[in-house]
């Protein structure tokens, strides 16, 4: 039980847990409320392992944050320990309205519950569910953190959010089941392929309790509070980013494997303005 003990530790959840609804939509939302979504290895060209001791060292005992194949990793395993059924699922971004088709370069996954089942997804940056939502096609769902509906296309599915523009497709989606060595080779072609948005850019999300979160583009910071209207700042060095990211954000970024150093941030910010 150590793995679920650190787990547990990590987001803060305490009370009786079990392969329940309740039990879910609560991890769910204290996963996205304590584990920033982050992608700074990407940058400091630092392998992505996906082997459970090296998520549980990172995302736990080291306080880091990980991008989707890092955080359902962790997620899904501590269901799993729990007594969840849990599909994993592989899915096409099309956040960006990309020209044509992309490859499957998300992880997500498929809880099943007595007769209901539930789309659960603590990795998709600043549009990550924070609480599980009821695959049922159609259906205007909303969570703390904003309104989604699942869109059913022939034979996939596609996850919408709504904005002030209206709904926006996040990605589409098959219930084909996932190996884990569809997610290292997923993982490997983000993580190294030249052109991944994930080498250009310093991305981090993390929601709040009360409905609101903070992202992070870069050195653009921008904070969401709920009924008001959001808060944008261009920090002005990687300095004042560092700070953000330990104080505000949480990392810890001091750990002698997982940690990041001041020079190291600055760095990585020097080459991305570069570019």
């Amino acid at each position: 039980m150590a793995f679920i003990d650190d787990y547990f530790a990590r987001i803060g959840f305490h009370g009786e847990a079990r392969a329940d609804y309740a039990t879910l939509k609560q991890l769910h939302l204290l996963h996205t409320c304590h584990i920033p979504f982050e992608n700074l290895d990407v940058l400091l060209e630092r392998p992505i392992l996906l082997d459970d001791a090296h998520l549980a060292d990172k995302l736990l005992s080291a306080r880091r944050g990980g991008y989707c194949y890092e955080q359902n990793g962790v997620f899904t395993r501590a269901l799993r320990e729990l007594g969840f059924a849990v599909q994993d699922l592989g899915a096409r971004v099309v956040l960006a309205n990309p020209p044509e088709m992309p490859p499957r370069t998300h992880r997500l996954s498929l809880i099943t519950l007595d007769d209901a089942r539930w789309l659960a997804d603590v990795g998709f940056g600043g549009q990550t569910l924070s609480t599980p939502i009821a695959f049922i096609p159609d259906a205007v769902q909303n969570t703390p953190h904003g309104s989604y509906r699942l869109i059913r296309n022939h034979d996939d599915y596609s996850l919408e959010t709504r904005n002030d523009e209206g709904w926006q497709a996040l990605y589409r989606f098959d219930l084909a089941h996932q190996y884990p060595a569809d997610y290292l080779m997923a993982n490997h072609f983000v993580s190294r392929w030249p052109d991944s948005h994930f080498r250009h850019h310093l991305l981090l999300a993390l929601m709040r309790p009360d409905g609101g979160k903070i992202t992070l583009l870069n050195r653009r910071v921008t904070r969401r509070v709920p009924g008001h209207p959001a808060a944008t700042e261009e920090l002005p060095n990687a300095d004042a980013l560092y700070d953000c990211l330990v104080e505000e954000c949480g990392l810890a970024l001091s750990h002698p494997v997982h940690g990041v150093s001041r020079e190291a941030l600055r760095a990585v910010m020097a080459r991305l303005e570069q570019s």
